[in-house]
């Protein structure tokens, strides 16, 4: 049993639940914290505590590696059967036991090498089952997440910009660290465990990115602190991971990344998934959820470790939040599989273009949705907030529906620089418009400008009738536009050098329990999972028969860009003109229009002579085309050769005799699309005209 952040092993009283069964438990308090030389005391005892004794972040190759050992000493001593142990804890032992179960068989060593688990003595050991509660998976995401964390996509791994810190929730779990509690190396002196350098560069803000301090960071967090990031070529032991909806450290999305991936490549190994509205602020923590859990942890252990009852099922169960507190959570609801959960959606559209000004956002609202000082029915204003975006469902219908999974946002962006973020929240809109609950919310790194996918994160929420739901998009999320100010009072840390942004073409799309054609029609089957742009990305199981398209794809299908076509050249011969007419790649089509060619030379012949018109011409994306025209009568005499009688005289004598008169060679025009001038081409002349 593994204790959280700045927490010491468990006691007896919080073992008996185990103990009671007939189970052996062991509890150790990790490097750096309390007796684990995180006091005074205990450093002065251990010479060693100065060179290992640090809080490493559960490392893989350390904290993770000293629960291994000791279990080891302890089949050692015959007190352990090598086969029969279980891993679980909360929060940060939510992320050790996350990172057993990876290991299940193996052993990190400090220079990062695997090899196989065995005793001290050399007997082979292995993990049977794990129950990790509200855990990390990618410890570098779930602290500073960017937005490439979509619960659709087989790997969710970090990536992309480096993202937006959880100003609030890194600056608390810091301070719970300090002082007696815990032992943090200087800053600098642990690269592996720099937790006082990575904050000190976190809290200095923008720019991040191509930042060498960034990237030393991102790479020590994931590789070594995140299980995710555990070699999987090999199954991971049975998994039931727990986590809350409503908790906004480590929320779903971080068991959704594993669940999807274990899935897609052992599809056979046991995993389920467990959410609710419980765990770290803003978590409820309702009896009937927490009962409920409790339940389903004692058949996973019970089967794989006691041998005990039936296997459990690998599917998902979901309850929802609810307010105000102390209400009873809907549920359970379980599935197959995660994308069962919502069998449809509601969908919101809107092309108009919205702005996001970098001081947008009301401060008081921010303030109330902080997880570490507000609760999950936080109901502030309901007003919508000034220098935002705003996007807003239909008054629920009679009996309402029930929200459940991972709100998409699908949208054009459009910011400048590069050290902007955006913020979204998915709230509850009282019928009166008087006030407003957070049910979702994310933070997001715009990739660029153009067409984007994030998500918020998931949860389950019932709206009633009348109330809408409204997405709202933000510079930051939070009460302190100063960063310096806002070390406990922002969800996410505002950026430096915050620049406006636009929205425009924006689709929200809100997973529903609601199955398609429900509430007359107001709710459609999921559309076509819609893919970010990063290599290799592929559909997580399940969505097969929603089926995907890239960015690129939905823009064609939804927003197609429709260019004007552009004349190349054009010539004439016999009774026509023939002009080479293009249409640029980057548009997906080029409109039909009227084209038309008249003279235009500042003097000489042909000044204002149609030479030809055709209606209907355009021209495929990226391709040129030739198009025939016919040319006007007067048209073919500027450019014909004629012969006209002409007088002479020779010897006194008149005579007459046909000379050559040769037409134009060429012909400056105007071109004329749709009737309107774009721009002059040489016309020019490249067989005998009739």
């Amino acid at each position: 049993m593994f204790h959280g952040y700045g927490g010491g092993k468990v006691n007896f009283s919080g073992m008996n639940r185990w103990l009671e069964k007939g189970y052996a438990v062991l509890s150790q308090t990790n490097r750096g914290f309390h007796e684990s030389c995180g006091t005074a005391t205990s450093k002065a005892a251990d010479p060693d505590c100065t060179t290992k004794g640090f809080v490493r972040l559960d490392d893989t190759r350390y904290e993770v590696r000293d629960a291994q050992i000791f279990a080891g000493m302890l089949v050692d001593e015959n007190l352990v059967q090598p086969t029969k142990i279980a891993a679980t804890g909360g929060s940060y032992g939510g992320g050790m036991s996350m990172s057993l179960a990876a290991l299940k068989n193996r052993v990190m060593l400090p220079d990062g090498s695997l090899v196989p688990w065995t005793s001290p003595d050399g007997t082979p050991m292995s993990l049977a089952v794990a129950t990790p509660n509200i855990p990390w998976t990618d410890l570098a995401y779930s602290l500073v997440p960017n937005g490439s964390n979509l619960d659709y996509i087989k790997d969710a791994s970090y990536y992309g910009r480096f993202g937006v810190m959880k100003q609030s929730y890194v600056n608390g779990l810091y301070l719970s660290g300090l002082g007696a509690p815990g032992y943090y190396t200087p800053a600098g002196e642990q690269p592996s465990a720099d937790l006082a350098g990575w904050k000190a560069f976190m809290d200095a803000g923008e720019p991040y990115d191509g930042e060498a301090a960034a990237e030393q960071m991102l790479d020590e967090v994931t590789t070594y602190h995140s299980s995710y990031y555990i070699d999987h070529s090999q199954a991971p032991a049975p998994l039931l991971i727990s986590s809350g909806y409503t908790d906004d450290l480590f929320p779903a999305n971080e068991a959704t990344r594993f669940y999807n991936r274990t899935r897609a490549e052992h599809p056979s190994s046991p995993i389920s998934l467990f959410f609710g509205s419980f765990g770290h602020p803003r978590g409820q923590n309702g009896s009937e959820v927490t009962t409920a859990l409790r339940n389903l942890e004692n058949q996973w252990v019970d089967f794989y470790l006691g041998g005990i009852g039936t296997q459990p099922d690998s599917n998902v169960t979901t309850f929802t939040q609810v307010c105000p507190d102390g209400n009873t959570d809907a549920g359970p609801f379980v599935t197959d599989n995660w994308v069962n959960q919502s069998p449809g959606e509601i969908v919101i559209k809107d092309e108009a273009a919205q702005t996001v000004q970098p001081d947008g956002g009301d401060r008081a609202v921010g303030a109330a949705f902080n997880p570490t000082s507000s609760s999950a029915c936080a109901a502030p204003s309901g007003a919508q907030e000034p220098g935002t975006a705003n996007y807003e469902t239909d008054p629920a219908p009679a009996g309402g529906y029930t929200v459940m999974g991972s709100p998409t946002v699908i949208a054009k962006i459009t910011q400048a620089g590069s050290d902007s973020q955006l913020a979204a929240r998915l709230v509850d809109v009282a019928p009166d418009g008087s006030t407003k609950i957070l049910i979702s919310r994310g933070l997001w790194r715009p990739a660029n400008s153009g067409y984007q996918v994030f998500q918020l994160t998931p949860n389950g929420w019932q709206v009633e009738e009348g109330h809408k739901l409204r997405l709202e998009i933000l510079p930051f999320d939070g009460g302190q536009a100063n960063p310096a100010l806002g070390t406990l009072a922002n969800f996410g840390r505002p950026s430096n050098n915050q620049q406006p942004a636009t929205i425009e073409n924006l689709e929200l799309r809100i997973p529903v329990r609601e199955a398609a054609g429900a509430l007359n029609g107001l709710v459609s089957a999921p559309a076509k999972r819609v893919l970010p742009d990063r290599p290799g990305v592929e559909l997580a199981p399940g969505n097969e028969a929603i089926g995907s398209e890239t960015l690129e794809q939905y823009r064609q299908e939804n927003y197609p860009a429709v260019g004007k076509i552009k004349i190349v050249s054009a010539t004439v011969k016999g009774k026509t003109l023939t002009a080479k007419v293009s249409c640029a790649s980057a548009n997906d089509s080029c409109a039909k229009a009227k084209l038309s060619f008249k003279g235009a030379p500042k003097k000489g012949k042909g000044k204002g002579v149609v030479l030809a018109t055709k209606s209907g011409v355009t021209a495929g994306s990226g391709k040129t085309v030739s198009v025939r025209m016919n040319l006007t009568s007067k048209a073919r005499k500027l450019f014909k050769d004629t012969k006209k009688r002409k007088v002479v005289r020779r010897g006194g004598k008149k005579r007459v005799k046909m000379v050559k008169v040769s037409g134009l060679k060429s012909l400056r025009s105007q071109v004329l699309i749709n009737n309107k001038g774009s721009g002059f081409i040489t016309v020019k002349r490249t067989g005998k005209v009739k």
